[in-house]
């Protein structure tokens, strides 16, 4: 099992997607705070089935991990969906996936995350809670500067001074690779919570729940699909 680090903080907001990443995250969360809810954003994203993968997600993350339980609090959806019909991404509309004049997929939304990390702020404040979490990744991503380190505790102080508080933003998986992320899922949960995120998780942009691979389920071809496949692949292969 990973070691765990101890917070003076107690409670948690996870920014939670319904994907492998936010499903990793929750799990960490758990092991670590006293109480942790969740958070979804509805964006107008074409995969909006993990909107209703998220439900199934929690449910299977409490069979998987019942030790904990008891810490998994409220659920919350926030409607942006005026904020995703701006970019007219291939994210939020019916377009090929392809690379942009600056060479970033045209799956980035821009300033998806900052979004994301203000209205969570915001929750959190009103609820209670002390420290954000979420699944952004530097290590094995698509690109996109939103999920840079550097991008995420420049806005953690941002919004620690525009909410006159800490606001600490915790990124476990920033670091990792995919195949570290299936690991540490296994050795928060074991087979018991790596199934349950093969199995009830979604990743693929395209919104694809028929094909489904020993990873999961996706069309197996977007930027999604393929860093979850390769990442799985290799930790399996270890």
């Amino acid at each position: 099992m990973s070691a765990i680090v101890q917070h003076s903080e107690k409670t948690a907001l996870v920014l939670f997607s319904g994907g492998q990443d936010s499903a990793t995250c929750l799990a960490w969360a758990l092991e670590r705070f006293d109480r942790v809810e969740t958070v979804g954003f509805d964006y107008g994203q074409r995969h909006a089935v993990e909107m209703q993968a998220r439900q199934s997600v929690r449910e299977e993350l409490v069979k998987a991990l019942p030790q904990w339980a008891e810490r998994l609090g409220d659920d919350h959806v926030v409607d942006l969906t005026g904020f995703g019909a701006i970019g007219e991404t291939a994210m939020t509309t019916e377009r090929a996936i392809e690379a942009d004049a600056r060479g970033l997929p045209n799956t980035f939304v821009p300033g998806r995350n900052l979004i994301f990390l203000v209205a969570a702020a915001a929750l959190a404040d009103r609820r209670g809670l002390d420290v954000l979490i979420g699944g952004m990744c530097e290590t094995d991503y698509s690109g996109y500067p939103d999920c840079r380190n550097d991008t995420i505790q420049a806005t953690a102080r941002a919004l620690s001074l525009g909410l006159d508080k800490s606001v600490p933003v915790e990124t476990p998986l920033m670091f990792l690779t995919k195949a570290q992320t299936w690991e540490l899922a296994d050795q928060i949960g074991g087979r018991g919570l790596v199934e349950a995120i093969i199995e009830f998780s979604h990743t693929c942009y395209l919104g694809d729940r028929t094909h489904r691979h020993v990873w999961g389920y996706g069309c197996g071809a977007c930027p999604a699909c393929e860093l979850r496949a390769a990442g799985y692949a290799q930790w399996a292969a270890a």
